[in-house]
């Protein structure tokens, strides 16, 4: 269960985060701070106790306009420590979702802060945590797996996954985007998602000639799975299904074009 620390200058925002956040039955304890620096004090004591001490913090939700140091500051400063605690943005401000996913933010979640959307944040801090600080109670990927062709009977390629010493064959087609976790990916489909134990860049290279394109550091899309393509404020940003994805500026350019090319056939 995750140990979280929220972030926000705004009293009323603040208990209204942390009442959602203690609602969650995925969260073992969930405090709050009015600044920045008490935040940082906090997270000292939580590093110099370690991840097993009674103030450990597995995240914070922080926001990123407050008085004094900012929630970017706070996580550039974060950024310098061997093992920080994970970050999730939550402001009402939708500019600076590529900073945000720059200093490897694990989600940007907007106010109004939405119970489901929420949920879906801690979902993928849960995800993380498990991966990459309880492997062994984590799903147990396949290391580096292949992808499996068609057989003879026909039918989609595949890339078989490990769930509870089970494997079964996730058809790549059905994969509408891929997200870095570590030297993990985690595969997302309508259905659900599965982690392996290949790095996004090796998915990338093998599933280039399959439409998949990378967005950010942190994703990898299939071009045929975009809804919706937004620039905002200088900020792009891509819809995949209920998720919406940062793309880094490096790379939007480039997305713009592919879109193009692909809604013309």
């Amino acid at each position: 269960m995750l140990r979280v620390l929220a972030v926000d200058d705004e009293k009323p925002a603040l208990e209204e985060l942390l009442y959602l956040l203690r609602a969650d039955s995925r969260i073992h304890s969930a405090e709050g701070a009015t600044d920045a620096t008490e935040a940082l004090r906090r997270i000292g004591r939580a590093l110099e106790a370690g991840p097993d001490g009674e103030d450990a913090i597995d995240v914070v939700f922080l926001d990123i306009h407050m008085a004094g140091l900012t929630g970017l500051d706070v996580a550039r400063l974060l950024a310098g420590f061997a093992r920080p605690p994970l970050i999730v943005f939550v402001t009402a401000h939708e500019g600076f979702a590529v900073r945000a996913f720059d200093l490897k933010a694990v989600d940007y979640v907007l106010k109004p802060v939405r119970r489901e959307r929420l949920a879906e944040a801690v979902r993928r801090v849960r995800d993380l945590v498990v991966a990459l600080r309880e492997p062994q109670r984590a799903e147990q990927p396949a290391p580096a797996p292949e992808t499996v062709p068609a057989g003879p009977g026909g039918g989609a390629e595949q890339i078989p996954v490990e769930l509870g010493g089970v494997t079964r064959f996730v058809a790549v087609d059905d994969i509408t985007y891929v997200e870095a976790q570590g030297d993990y990916a985690r595969l997302h489909t309508a259905a659900g998602s599965h982690l392996v134990r290949i790095p996004l860049s090796a998915l990338e290279e093998r599933w280039a000639s399959r439409g998949f394109v990378r967005i950010h550091r942190s994703h990898l899309v299939a071009l045929g799975r975009i809804d919706e393509l937004r620039l905002d404020a200088g900020a792009t940003t891509v819809r995949v299904g209920d998720a919406e994805l940062a793309v880094s500026r490096r790379h939007a350019r480039q997305l713009r074009d592919l879109l193009l090319r692909h809604a013309r056939g």
